[in-house]
């Protein structure tokens, strides 16, 4: 795929039941299946899921604190787990929808698990008989072991929902543009529009500031019932619109287990340890029609890196059958090889994202707590909920998804000369520094609240409110925000991109496993730092104007500082995919392959 190419708006091909596609270049043909006419669906669906997903989560830790009387790092370290294990999941997901399911029912099915956790998690906020009773002065008795393992059991099912939406809606949405075939024309060249995945982002920021509003003043000043009620609906309206759009999609066919291809790859070198690779790359093995279902953009060719995978596709004796056919634990294609070669070259940069997530967990717990002990008024008789401080991040990344294609990008463009002003990996570099901002001004305010607490002798009344506005919290969100912006959109295309055509969802479910390990690395931070702070010096404890949660966002800005070096580092050593693409010239489907321009392909921001 060249950049040129993948910046125009693709002309969609209609897919038949069967999967294959069909020319679609006759100037007055209809066409029936795919482009901007299944965005409303799938956009709805993904408003709904996210309004529902971020409406049950924002505020879950003060449900866990002030409804379940949970102690704050038990009910911050449950929330990452949890947010761990529904971001680990969608790796189960993309590798069944690419696999055998395919992305419409993927989605489906998970939709419908994830409704069945939402629902049992409303009935147990309006059942009295699964909540504690309310606290009595200073004494509150904690949830019962019934009441938890209902809470977790809900969760559980939420969890594995995710794992069916998550890896697939964005790579489905991509689906109806086929945003990896290459096609001709210049005419949108000059235009400035949405790219997809800045139109995605926009999409999921515009439907998490509804739920830290709308959902968040309902569960803060109507009850958890309806506050949690409400994300149910949502969900259940997400699925019926989903599955309404049936009849429009291009429904891609799964291409087999693509992981089962990397084993093989894997394998098959190991077995040729000793055999020596030819010096002559085009004496590796080829199979175009092998190849055919996984390639139909363009088959990967070969690059000099981690060579040892060569040996998969040298051919020895007992490679093929009698009848020419390879044998895939011994043999591969050259296509099948640089699979396994883009995956590797992929994970470092991957990484760097896992520090990223460590490094905002806190925004949905501790941020929230702090925000809970400030001065909340915004008039005399409204109050902000403390989880709504939510809103200035996605106000910020709204805000910056709108400016950047319509403003940075063809400045930048003019400057680099770049079709996107700036590649995938500076994005993300430019996200992950502009992230570390954001926790050095949290613990600048952190500091200062304490300094307030102290002044008014509320170092002891926890439950009291330092007389210091909440909005002092206001920027560190919004920096997040932007950061955000910058981060999230940058690692997907990269993603997207570099992964092979064939693991779409699997590449979109690694971004999800960042923000799973992401999660897990934030308690085991938060554990570490409870375990060897305990004592006088406590850093993170119930009353935060004795803790030390300042000195925590210190320690997480220097864990950035390493990480924006290590990503520097790895992004100067990536080498980018290179593909022989497939152009579809004619209305006849005649078929042309022909090297790239370029010698490094990626993908560029799609025009809408």
């Amino acid at each position: 795929m060249s950049g040129s190419a993948s910046s125009q708006l693709p002309e969609m091909a209609e897919e038949d039941a069967g999967g294959q596609s069909h020319s679609d270049d006759d100037a007055g043909e209809q066409r029936k299946q795919g482009g901007l006419k299944t965005m409303p669906f799938i956009l709805a669906n993904d408003f709904c899921d996210r309004f529902a997903t971020i409406g049950f989560n924002a505020n879950l830790i003060t449900y866990l604190t002030q409804e379940l009387h949970l102690p704050l790092v038990e009910a911050s370290n449950t929330l990452t787990n949890f947010t761990g294990t529904a971001n680990l999941t969608p790796v189960v997901g993309g590798l069944i929808a690419d696999s055998f399911a395919g992305r419409f029912w993927t989605i489906t099915f998970g939709s419908v698990i994830y409704q069945v956790g939402m629902v049992s998690l409303t009935a147990s906020a309006l059942l009295p008989s699964l909540r504690p009773p309310p606290c009595s002065g200073e004494a509150c008795p904690r949830a019962s072991a019934w009441t938890l393992l209902v809470l977790h059991l809900s969760l559980l099912c939420t969890s594995v929902g995710t794992g069916g939406t998550r890896p697939c809606v964005m790579a489905f949405g991509a689906d109806q543009f086929e945003l990896d075939k290459p096609k001709h024309g210049e005419r949108a060249a000059n235009k400035t529009r949405w790219s997809f995945f800045n139109l995605y982002f926009f999409g999921v920021e515009l439907a998490k500031l509804t739920a830290v509003t709308a959902v968040v003043y309902i569960q803060e000043n109507v009850g958890w019932g309806w506050g949690l009620g409400v994300p149910t609906i949502a969900m259940l309206l997400a699925v019926t619109a989903f599955v309404s759009g049936y009849p429009l999609y291009v429904k891609m066919a799964p291409g087999g287990s693509p992981f089962t291809r990397l084993a093989q790859v894997a394998v098959a070198a190991y077995r040729k340890r000793n055999v020596a690779v030819p010096k002559d790359p085009s004496l590796l093995y080829q199979d175009k029609e092998l190849d055919a279902s996984i390639s139909t953009a363009g088959r990967l060719l070969h690059t000099n890196q981690l060579t040892f995978f060569d040996r998969a596709a040298t051919v020895t004796d007992g490679d093929l059958t009698s009848s020419g056919a390879p044998r895939p634990w011994r043999l591969s294609t050259v296509h099948r090889v640089e699979e396994l070669k883009s995956i590797i070259r992929m994970l470092p940069i991957w990484a760097a994202g896992i520090l990223l997530v460590t490094s905002a967990s806190h925004n949905h717990s501790f941020a929230i707590q702090q925000a809970r002990t400030m001065d909340r008024r915004v008039t005399a008789h409204l109050e902000i909920p403390p989880a709504s401080m939510l809103i200035f991040s996605n106000i910020a990344m709204l805000a910056t998804l709108a400016l950047y294609d319509r403003v940075l990008v063809p400045r930048l463009r003019r400057l680099t000369g770049h079709p996107a002003g700036i590649t995938h990996l500076q994005r993300t570099s430019i996200g992950l520094t502009i992230s570390m901002l954001s926790n050095i001004f949290s613990a600048v305010v952190e500091g200062r609240r304490k300094r307030v607490a102290a002044r008014y002798g509320l170092l002891d009344s926890p439950r009291a409110t330092v007389p210091m506005s909440v909005f002092w919290m206001a920027p560190q969100y919004a920096i997040h925000g932007v950061a955000d912006a910058f981060m999230d959109v940058g690692r997907m295309e990269f993603l997207y991109d570099q992964a092979p055509e064939s693991m779409r969802s699997s590449a979109a479910a690694l971004y999800w496993l960042t923000m799973s390990a992401g999660s897990y690395m934030g308690t085991l931070l938060v554990t570490v730092v409870h375990q060897w702070t305990k004592g006088d010096g406590e850093w993170l404890q119930d009353n935060l104007n004795r803790g030390k949660l300042d000195c925590y966002y210190w320690l997480v800005v220097t864990l950035q500082m390493l990480n924006v070096v290590y990503f520097v580092i790895c992004a100067k050593m990536y080498t980018y995919k290179k593909l022989k693409v497939v152009d579809q010239e004619s209305s006849r489907g005649e078929i042309e392959e022909k090297d790239s321009d370029e010698k490094d392909v990626e993908l560029q921001p799609l025009l809408l």
